[in-house]
Parts: C-alpha cells; sequence; structure tokens
C-alpha cells in the first residue's frame, strides 16, 4: 500500500498498552542513498527524549488511530541508531528538490512523495510542474523505476520523451530503482551520492 507524505505527518502514535496517545510524527526522514525511511521523528508532551525517533520496523502496524506501538520504549534517540545520526547529518529532505531528466531538462519540484508501507521505501514523487508549463499539467508523478540519481539539490530521471530511442544510460550498471519490493538493506548507492557531492 502507498502511503503519501500527508497521510504521515501528524499521524498519532499510540500505546497499544495504554491506548493514549504518545506522540505524533513530525517529520519522516529519509535516507538519500537508498531512498528508504530511516525514522520518524515524534513530537508531543509525554516524550522524555527531544528529539525521538520511531524506526519504521519498530511500530506495530498502522491502523485508522495511527501507529501502534507497545509504549515509548520504542522510541529512540538520534544517538542510539548509527545510521538515524548518519541521515540526520546529510539534511537531506526530498522536498524542495530540482527534478531534471537525463537530457537536463526540468520537469519540476517535488512537493511530495509516497511511502511504499511494507517496504518502507519511496515508491512515488509528485512533482510541481513550472509555471510556464503547468496549463496542461500541474502535477507529474515520478515513479521509483524511473529515478536515476539523487542527490542534495536535484533528482535525476529517466526522459519520458518518445521523439527518439532513449539510450539508456544504466546499460552497464544494476540501478537499485529498477526492482520492485526491494529490501532497504539491499540497496546501495552511497558512493554515487557522496561522489555527486564532492562534484560540487
Amino acid at each position: 500500500m502507498l502511503l503519501p507524505l500527508e497521510r504521515l505527518l501528524q499521524t498519532a502514535v499510540m500505546s497499544l498498552q495504554t491506548g493514549a496517545e504518545l506522540a505524533r510524527v513530525k517529520h519522516v526522514l529519509v535516507d538519500p542513498r537508498d531512498l528508504t525511511v530511516v525514522a520518524y521523528e515524534l513530537e508531543g508532551h509525554n516524550l522524555d527524549l527531544h528529539p525521538s525517533y520511531l524506526r519504521p520496523i519498530d511500530a506495530r502496524e498502522l491502523s485508522q488511530l495511527g501507529f501502534i506501538v507497545d509504549s515509548n520504549e520504542e522510541f529512540v534517540g538520534a544517538d542510539d541508531v548509527i545510521r538515524i545520526q548518519e541521515v540526520i547529518n546529510f539534511g537531506f529532505d526530498l522536498v524542495g528538490l530540482e527534478v531534471i531528466d537525463n537530457n537536463k531538462k526540468k520537469l519540476g519540484k517535488v512537493i511530495g512523495y509516497s511511502i511504499d508501507s511494507g517496504s518502507f521505501s519511496v515508491q512515488q514523487l509528485s512533482v510541481k510542474r513550472p509555471l510556464l508549463k503547468s496549463f496542461g499539467e500541474t502535477e507529474l508523478l515520478i515513479n521509483r523505476s524511473q529515478i536515476i540519481e539523487v542527490s542534495d539539490k536535484i533528482v535525476k530521471v529517466a526522459s519520458t520523451d518518445t521523439k527518439e530511442p532513449l539510450k539508456s544510460p544504466l546499460r552497464d550498471f544494476n540501478n537499485p530503482f529498477r526492482t520492485t519490493n526491494v529490501q532497504p538493506e539491499a540497496i546501495d548507492f552511497e558512493s554515487r551520492w557522496h561522489s555527486s557531492n564532492q562534484a560540487e
């Protein structure tokens, strides 16, 4: 099931033990190296740690009430999990990134995304079209399989221009975004993330 970002933000986190609301989701922490959700940053008056995070694997389920957890003992701090701290240090946010295709054509900016509830990976980007190109369509939906590269400034996607056949830039590269239901640990393009940042 695909969960849009707006569905996740401000979602309640409920205790299975007491039935009480423990916190709400403030921010979704996405790892730029594989576009998977590392944790949900929480806010609320009943938190012992500030900031506190809930890892997706520590939530029992997402129901109409919100995320269900055993108790607030499932919450962790930034220093408790190495990967969470690494992603925080990146300062990465998908929303607001410019989207271009492999022909360097500007497609717009990311205004949201949807996450697969099974793999906790970003599966679809919502892209707002530039003003001059928005008369026909104001928003584009980019599938994960179209994503070629992600940096801290841009998302590069495969061109959908059908005027001439697209020569795949991935002929000699095993693109992790081409597979479905990929486990978060199975994707690794950290070297591309670092190399694209060093080049700037």
